[in-house]
Formats: structure tokens, C-alpha cells, sequence
């Protein structure tokens, strides 16, 4: 079954309504971005999810140091580096590692090859942005990106309306979703989050993973 990642959380109750509507991950924002939360209330969210919830932190061209000492206090299990982070900037930290790339054309899939990481993140590219942009990009280069053999975590505009079919064409891993399920940036819709979650179980019962 397709994993579900939902990110942008900012408080503990979109945490906990996440967790018990079925999310395998919840990302916190640890970068510029209208969803982003310091580390005390990160620590927070995290002590309140109950067990099997992944806890993800996202960040853009961070310090090491300070990535661990975040990591440290909010019990991070996985890292998803947005930014221009390097290989051995990558390989530095104990936790799973995620690798954003925002993508324009099959040329982009080249950077990943430069990489060995836990899995890799695709999103829309838009200029001046690292990420949690709401746009979607063309789904036939998430599918090449398969080929280098990595768990690709489909990202990008995913909503309700388009899951599935996504799901259905990639085959991913995992999907992430932000904004696609937002009344507002920072503020989940329950509604919304249940409605996704729902058509991402049903359409990954129609092909088998590797893991």
C-alpha cells in the first residue's frame, strides 16, 4: 500500500487528527516557508504522536549542527533535505534520509544519480522556491526517476481530484501532501485529510510495491 506523508503540520491537533485518519509520516518545517515551527513546538508535537507515526523534518540548506540538534529534540526518524544539500552533507546524520528535487524536464534526473540517500522526493520546480509550491509537474518524470533505483516519493499539487490517478501512473512509494489538504497554509482540514488518505488506499490496490 502506498505510504502517506502529510506535511506542513504546525500544532497538535493536526498531528493527532493526521496520525488517527492513517498517515505513516507527519513533516514539520523547519525552513522559511508559512508552515514553518521552531523546534519547542516540534518537540511538542512529537511527544503527543503515538507510535509507528514517522516524524519528518524538512529543511533548505541548514547547518549540520543545527539539523541534529533539532533532529535530538524532536525525535526526528527521517530528514528531507530541500535545499542544494550534497551527498556528504547528507550522508552526515544517523536518521533516514530523504532528497528533494524540484523538476522541470527528464534533464533534472540526472542530479540524482549523484546521490545515495533513503529515497527521493520530486516536486514542481518554481523559481525562488524550495518546495510546498501546490504545483504540479509532469508525472512521466517521476516515473523515469524509478529507474535509478530508489523509493520515489511523489510530491507536488497532489490533492483529492488527483491522487489517484497519480498513484495509478507512478506507482510511488509514497505520496506527500501540504497544501491539498489545507483550509489555509499551517491549517489542516480534517475533511480533506480523510478524503486523501481514502483515495490513496484505494488506488494502490491495484499494484504491489517493492520494498
Amino acid at each position: 500500500m502506498v505510504r502517506t506523508k502529510i506535511c506542513g503540520i504546525t500544532n497538535i491537533k493536526d498531528a493527532l487528527l493526521a496520525s488517527t485518519l492513517g498517515a505513516d509520516a507527519i513533516g514539520f518545517v523547519f525552513a522559511g516557508s508559512p508552515r514553518e515551527i521552531d523546534v519547542e513546538v516540534g518537540e511538542e508535537i512529537s511527544l503527543a504522536l503515538p507510535p509507528f507515526v514517522s516524524k519528518v523534518g524538512v529543511f533548505v540548506n541548514e547547518k549540520i549542527e543545527t539539523v541534529k540538534i533539532i533532529a535530538s529534540r524532536c525525535q526526528l526518524d527521517v530528514l528531507q533535505f530541500h535545499g542544494g544539500e550534497s551527498q556528504e552533507y547528507c550522508a552526515g546524520f544517523s536518521q533516514k534520509v530523504i532528497k528533494a528535487f524540484r523538476v522541470r524536464d527528464f534533464c533534472d534526473l540526472n542530479t540524482l544519480g549523484k546521490y545515495d540517500v533513503d529515497a527521493f522526493l520530486l516536486d514542481a520546480f518554481v523559481e525562488g522556491k524550495p518546495g510546498g509550491t501546490g504545483e504540479v509537474f509532469n508525472w512521466e518524470i517521476a516515473k523515469k526517476a524509478k529507474d535509478f533505483g530508489k523509493p520515489i516519493i511523489l510530491s507536488g499539487g497532489l490533492n483529492v481530484k488527483n491522487v489517484i490517478e497519480a498513484i495509478n501512473f507512478v506507482q510511488p512509494y509514497a505520496v506527500d501532501v501540504s497544501s491539498g489538504v489545507e483550509e489555509g497554509p499551517g491549517k489542516k482540514d480534517p475533511n480533506k485529510i480523510r478524503a486523501f488518505i481514502k483515495a490513496c488506499q484505494a488506488a494502490s490496490t491495484d499494484f504491489k510495491f517493492q520494498d
